[in-house]
């Protein structure tokens, strides 16, 4: 059930995530490649491949952060990924990326044939799930934990992946603001600079279903977001909101940016404090 309007906006400690679905999930969502996926996978697509067409580093640490139970965030990547980090909080979440490792289901072929137009990932076409297989780790935590400093005051993870992922997770964690823009600098503090990125948002999220129980989400725009992702680096950014876009009632279109991790990019005063050991979540 929704929260009444005006009422305090729910945190994402106190979202039901021990409830999530991912069948029900799955369902609604990836069942079928949908109009706007095909055309986020393709901007991303292009993304990464032009990235690594001039970039020879490889192969690369990569993550997707909140992968749910999406996975093509983790096939785009899968080309030049010596390991690819799927960091989810929610178990039946982890439970099913694990099941996923050995052989994911068929019908994300669907998305990996679009992929597969591109050189990149044609050239692995034929051991696409053994390369999953063997590149995929699985790691279950808290977003707001992935870059905190640890019992001696460092952050092993800050900056540890060279490419990254985030699809749908900072505005759908949380219906505060404050925690949607922490979640967008957990993630950029992942990456190593020069890193790719690729990063969609719902927009206009007023919450969603997933069977029978509700989840939060932060209402956030186009401008929103991008300038705080402009604080990053350099970034592209496109609106899908044409009524093929819509996925489901509550949400005015998406959102995807693309871009770099910029080398200079510094924790805010704020996340500093949050970070600082033995410190509690607001």
């Amino acid at each position: 059930m929704r929260a009444p309007e005006g009422s305090t906006p729910t945190l994402n400690a106190d979202a039901p995530w021990a409830a999530f679905d991912p069948r029900a999930y799955i369902d609604h969502n990836y069942r079928d490649l949908l109009n706007a996926d095909a055309e986020i996978l393709e901007r991303v697509r292009d993304h990464f491949s032009n990235h690594f067409r001039e970039n020879f580093e490889r192969p690369v640490l990569g993550i997707d952060v909140g992968a749910g139970a999406n996975l093509y965030p983790a096939l785009s990547m899968l080309p030049w990924c010596r390991e690819i980090t799927l960091f989810e909080r929610a178990p039946a979440n982890v439970a099913y990326l694990r099941s996923q490792r050995d052989r994911f289901d068929d019908h994300w072929d669907s998305f990996w044939e679009l992929l597969r137009q591109e050189k990149a990932y044609e050239e692995i076409h034929t051991d696409r799930r053994d390369r999953f297989r063997k590149a995929v780790r699985v790691r279950s935590g808290d977003l707001f934990d992935l870059t905190r400093r640890n019992l001696i005051g460092l952050r092993p993870d800050m900056g540890r992946w060279q490419i990254g992922t985030m699809f749908f997770v900072a505005e759908s964690l949380t219906g505060s603001y404050t925690e949607f823009r922490r979640a967008v600098e957990c993630f950029m503090l992942a990456l190593a600079p020069g890193a790719p990125f690729a990063a969609a948002f719902m927009e206009g999220s007023s919450g969603y279903d997933v069977g029978n129980q509700h989840f939060p989400a932060c209402n956030v725009s186009e401008s929103q977001v991008y300038d705080i992702l402009k604080l990053y680096g350099k970034v592209d950014i496109w609106r899908l909101g044409e009524s093929s876009h819509m996925v489901r009632p509550g949400h005015t279109g998406m959102i995807l940016v693309c871009g770099h991790r910029n080398a200079d990019f510094a924790p805010s005063a704020l996340s500093t404090w949050l970070n600082m050991p033995f410190r509690r979540h607001c």
